[in-house]
């Protein structure tokens, strides 16, 4: 492998035929750098949709109620009825395998009217009575002052943390929040702490332009007694809520006597079911690349058997007077085996580069431009290249395989008589 004459005549075999040689590279080639396109496109889209998922509980259900469809237990057809803040203690009890149980209220929304005054400055914006522990299933950043606590549930104080989005359009730039009051539908509350969330398009806009208030608050400024808008509902590590949420639904159906089979009284949405379905395709899409990246690779390969077999071909003579000459026959072998793994390796590490510098031009032009929805920094894991260069390294010895043994079996008398 050393050898000085050996490497030296492999270069002047594959530089013979320059031409023929750069095409039979350019399969090899081409192969790897599909292979590299398709996993980072794959791995940045799982990285924008993950994103767009941020910190959030993922093991997590919300429920919600909706009118009947059935009647049941004397009570009509088409009743509408709400979740109570008694149900959240009822959970807590027939389910200990749940984390959080967060009651929610909200008022309002980016399309609906202005509902927060300060000063002479408007919104629209999303409000929610919420409990502390909605931080831990929905993560914000506190940019300043503090999140809701439990003196503050307890306390039922009119209180409020507002988004960055929020800050912007009713506070001039500098101008001091903590302590500030806003006005809700009427009600003045007092500003305790901004928060900024994160979002897979770098934006987020609309995830700013929230206000959290206390629940107990929430409720006694705006006349919603003990109802409940709808829940987030979180299962501890182990416990996929997906197990859960049928027996936690039907439970809320006997509790608020619900016909067992009416399947409209209690909507529900299953998180993790949901970021499941996403995982599950993120391992389709890596499968395709690597199945359909290595199929390409696969016909560069063999294009390079068949190449080394024309070379052997062409060599015959050659190879029957070094046989004449008493060359050993492994000789030979490995002499036709360094020039496939040679031209193989020397053009998939080209395809390695180029599909390097892909990454990084399209990074670059991501960083400039902004980043695009549901798909944010492509790359491929260093694993990923490492197993390509050992594929590379084992193709090449497959792909010589046959043209070294093709050579080996060349009787010395018949191709001297070769012309």
């Amino acid at each position: 492998m050393f050898s000085r004459d050996r490497w030296k005549e492999i270069l002047e075999v594959l530089t013979t035929n320059w031409f023929r040689t750069v095409l039979t590279a350019f399969g090899v080639f081409w192969g790897i750098l599909i292979l590299i396109i398709l996993l980072s496109a794959g791995k940045g889209l799982e990285n924008g949709i993950r994103a767009d998922f941020g910190d959030i509980a993922t093991n997590t259900m919300f429920m919600w109620t909706r009118s009947t469809t059935k009647a049941h237990m004397g009570l009509p057809i088409g009743r509408n009825f709400n979740f109570k803040t008694e149900d959240v203690n009822t959970l807590r009890e027939k389910f200990p395998q749940l984390r959080f149980i967060s009651p929610r209220n909200q008022l309002g929304g980016w399309g609906g009217n202005n509902n927060v005054v300060r000063g002479l400055k408007t919104g629209a914006y999303n409000v929610y009575g919420d409990y502390p522990e909605i931080i831990q299933q929905e993560p914000m950043a506190i940019t300043a002052g503090r999140f809701i606590n439990q003196n503050d549930i307890d306390n039922k104080r009119k209180v409020a943390v507002i988004g960055l989005g929020v800050k912007n359009e009713l506070y001039e730039a500098g101008e001091e929040i903590l302590g500030s009051y806003i006005k809700i539908q009427g009600v003045n509350f007092m500003v305790i702490g901004a928060y900024k969330k994160r979002s897979g398009n770098g934006n987020g806009e609309e995830g700013q332009k929230e206000i959290y208030v206390p629940f107990t608050a929430f409720s006694q400024a705006f006349n919603r007694g003990n109802n409940v808008g709808w829940m987030a509902i979180t299962a501890k590590d182990g416990f996929p809520i997906s197990d859960l949420k049928m027996d936690i639904v039907n439970e809320m159906k006997q509790v608020h006597k619900v016909h067992p089979d009416d399947t409209r009284a209690v909507g529900f949405f299953d998180l993790y079911e949901e970021f499941n379905r996403v995982e599950s395709l993120f391992g389709a899409m890596s499968f395709i690349g690597y199945f359909v990246g290595i199929l390409v690779l696969l016909s560069g390969i063999i294009g390079v058997s068949n190449i080394m077999l024309i070379v052997v071909k062409e060599r015959t003579k050659e190879i029957g007077i070094r046989r004449a000459l008493g060359e050993d026959p492994w000789s030979i072998r490995k002499q036709i085996l360094l020039e496939s793994i040679f031209l193989t390796i020397i053009s998939g590490m080209a395809g390695i580069v180029m599909g390097a510098l892909f990454i990084y031009g399209v990074n670059a032009i991501l960083d400039a431009n902004g980043p695009v929805d549901m798909f944010l920094n492509p790359s491929v894991n260093l694993g990923v290249v490492s197993a390509a260069l050992f594929i590379l390294i084992i193709s090449g010895l497959l792909a010589g395989f046959i043209p070294a043994q093709s050579a080996i079996r060349v009787r010395p008398i018949d191709a001297l008589r070769t012309e």
